[in-house]
């Protein structure tokens, strides 16, 4: 074959490469920093709008690329945050019931129906995000499951994301399952399972109860033992199976 050809096929090749979607494949184990894991790390992240780190960034561009030909635009809600960002929000929710006249444990308990706590959210591994149709007008409370169902304002891009999403790369975190404990039903939070799948086993070398006793947060006394290890069981590992 003659350079010039070669060359040439060697693009056309390539070029038709980069229009695929990301398969099934799972970044291979590598050893991730304990501060990264809890969200107080320095990580490269890129993305405009949001940040994601750079593998699970081209992926998601792939996505949208793809979801704009069904005239869906992928907007992101929420996407890293670091452990400072996600102890914000625990103090508001804490400080909140509290003020609203609920016991400690009850405040803790009414926060992970939704919220994580510090250092242990998957939002701290640049991999994870919250999405909405930006084609669509917002609701006042985008987060919300009912936005996502057969007539809500978000189920085209629900229904697009069932059908597609697994072909990038992108798994939803927390599913409407039944029999599924922990977090209640999230339909707009996807990870990235080519690397949230290596960060997850990397975060369960690490012993729970130090990750999130060191930090004295707010109702940290009453994470009892039995408390963090039902934490453990429910929030973090009762997941979307393909993430395991």
């Amino acid at each position: 074959m003659k350079r010039r050809t070669f060359i040439k096929s060697t693009s056309l090749a390539s070029a038709a490469l980069s229009m695929l979607p990301i398969m099934d494949f799972v970044t291979p184990n590598v050893s991730i920093s304990y501060n990264e894991l809890i969200g107080k790390g320095t990580p490269d992240l890129i993305g405009h709008g949001y940040k994601l780190r750079q593998e699970a960034h081209e992926a998601f561009l792939k996505m949208t690329n793809a979801a704009l030909e069904s005239d869906i635009h992928i907007e992101v809600v929420s996407s890293y945050r670091s452990y400072a960002h996600q102890n914000r929000i625990w103090m508001r929710k804490y400080n909140q019931n509290i003020n609203n006249g609920l016991s400690p444990e009850a405040s803790i308990q009414k926060i992970i129906e939704y919220s994580t706590i510090p250092g242990t959210s998957r939002h701290h591994w640049g991999t994870d995000l919250d999405i909405i149709d930006g084609n669509v007008k917002r609701p006042r409370n985008v987060l919300n499951p009912l936005h996502f169902n057969s007539d809500g304002r978000f189920s085209k891009l629900k229904s697009w994301m069932d059908n597609n999403a697994n072909d990038f790369g992108f798994y939803l975190v927390y599913t409407e399952s039944k029999n599924r404990k922990g977090f209640k039903y999230e339909p707009w939070h996807y990870s990235y399972k080519p690397l949230s799948k290596t960060y997850l086993d990397n975060y369960l070398k690490y012993d729970l109860k130090s990750i999130i006793t060191e930090e004295r947060l707010l109702g940290n006394e009453y994470f009892s033992d039995a408390f963090i290890d039902s934490y453990l069981q429910q929030n973090i590992l009762d997941i979307n199976p393909e993430l395991l």
